[in-house]
């Protein structure tokens, strides 16, 4: 989630045109699209398998402060706590922010290739690995806690998480599950025009759930097997209706920025912040805040920066920002981390293989959307579509995917090309098996039952 690195404000908005403008800003010529990837791991105490807490020794402070002074990070504070990292850097760097139940986030920085992207990911795991190593702190690429219950987990000192975790018990029974036990890995991307958009975000929502079959990593809860292959992703179906799901109105003539902002203007906020304060305005309307009417603000106007906040509190499988975020993987190991972001550019970076990829799937009927995304929680890559399964969708994907990077042709300094990014998910659809499948053989093979293996067998 989103870490607040400016107090600047802004003039207030005047007008839903304003809004609308937020998201036209977006489009860029594709000579300047560039690629961002975040991911999500569970911090723990290497030798008693518990989670990291914010203000001990051996806690987050702890890690972020050893990132700070070993690596020139700059702190990003709030309420004198150190909560976050920026990157020192010309232009927009990466940052480091918590989730809110101590996952350690990377928000890597808008970089030109998917070869920079994976030296991001390496130089900050390496660096991760450092300074935690000092510290007795190891790193678990998952989709969901497997070991520790949400009372044992504890929760970081960010303002706007107390607001979520109370909103959250009113919305749905699963929100805190997301909240504090889940990890995800994303990449976002640009777009050229509102056209490009269109078909960028309902192409991407349409395969989220192949990638939620493909990356599914969490099969496990509390120690157990929870019955699902992506129980994070199962989660995100019992947490707040009026901010997730499929959105099938995007596939409706009339789709474009307008529209996207009046959704977002619809649903409901979480916070207002001012004077470094998050105040509680959960459930109210982002309507009545533009019209002056909000309550406890009223005769205020919100500002852009209002208007950016809220659109962070909105968790579609796809979301528009200036960018577009798929967010429908679980975490996991390192080269999945960079695979994620490769299977995405060559979709989505690439015209012959965006026509392709929209080709395969603009007949799909919305029903059939929604089908398939509930049904790989629980089956991944067996899961049937009409005449095949969501395995045989994967493949013909993943091949659209390999067309786009090869034609990107963003060569490295040995002239290899992007497409070796594929290689983690290509092993994945050849063995057929989703990594949750694996670790579940491992669970009861090698490790006879003991989930405390995963914390050695699975940790960065």
């Amino acid at each position: 989630m989103t870490t607040k690195t400016s107090d600047v404000l802004g003039p207030p908005v005047d007008s839903f045109g304003e809004l609308v403008a937020y998201f036209e800003q977006g489009c860029k010529p594709s000579e300047s699209w560039r690629i961002g990837t975040e991911h999500e791991k569970f911090g723990f105490h290497t030798d008693t398998l518990t989670p990291i807490p914010y203000d001990t020794e051996r806690g987050v402070r702890a890690m972020l402060t050893g990132m700070q002074e070993k690596f020139g990070w700059t702190p990003v504070m709030e309420g004198g706590n150190i909560i976050g990292l920026l990157q020192p850097a010309e232009g927009i760097g990466a940052t480091v922010s918590l989730e809110p139940g101590g996952q350690f986030e990377l928000s890597g920085a808008p970089l030109e290739s998917l070869h920079e992207t994976c030296d991001e990911v390496n130089t900050h795991l390496a660096q991760v690995r450092e300074v935690g190593e000092q510290l007795g702190i190891g790193f678990l690429g998952l989709g969901f806690s497997p070991k520790w219950t949400l009372d044992e987990t504890p929760m970081m000192p960010k303002g706007r998480y107390r607001i979520m975790r109370d909103y959250m018990a009113k919305k749905g029974n699963l929100g805190r599950e997301m909240m504090f036990r889940s990890c995800t890995v994303q990449v976002n991307l640009d777009f050229s025009s509102e056209a490009d958009m269109i078909k960028k975000v309902r192409v991407s929502l349409a395969l989220q759930p192949l990638m939620t079959a493909i990356f599914a990593n969490s099969p496990f809860t509390e120690g157990k097997p929870n019955g699902f292959m992506s129980f994070r992703s199962e989660i995100w179906k019992d947490t707040d209706p009026d901010r997730t799901g499929m959105l099938p109105w995007v596939f409706e003539d009339g789709f474009g920025f307008e529209r996207y902002a009046d959704y977002a203007l619809d649903v409901p906020m979480y916070f207002v912040y001012r004077d470094g304060i998050y105040h509680d305005v959960s459930g109210l309307s982002f309507r009545d805040f533009m019209d002056g009417k909000l309550a406890g603000f009223e005769g205020q106007k919100p500002t852009m920066s209002d208007w950016s906040d809220h659109i962070t509190t909105i968790f579609p499988e796809v979301r528009l920002k200036r960018f577009i975020e798929m967010r429908g993987a679980d975490g996991g190991p390192w080269r999945r981390l960079c695979a994620l972001p490769a299977v995405w550019v060559g979709l989505l970076y690439d015209q012959t293989a965006l026509d392709a990829a929209w080709d395969m799937v603009k007949d799909w009927t919305v029903e059939e959307r929604q089908t398939l995304r509930d049904a790989v929680p629980i089956t991944a890559l067996s899961t049937p579509f009409r005449s095949t399964t969501a395995h045989e969708l994967a493949k013909q994907m993943i091949e659209i995917s390999r067309t786009g990077l090869k034609n990107r042709n963003r060569l490295d300094r040995f002239g290899d090309d992007e497409v070796h990014f594929l290689n983690a998910v290509e092993t994945i659809l050849e063995d057929g098996r989703s990594p949750s499948e694996e670790l579940l053989e491992l669970y009861e093979s090698d490790w006879n039952g003991d989930i405390d293996r995963i914390f050695t067998d699975c940790a960065y």
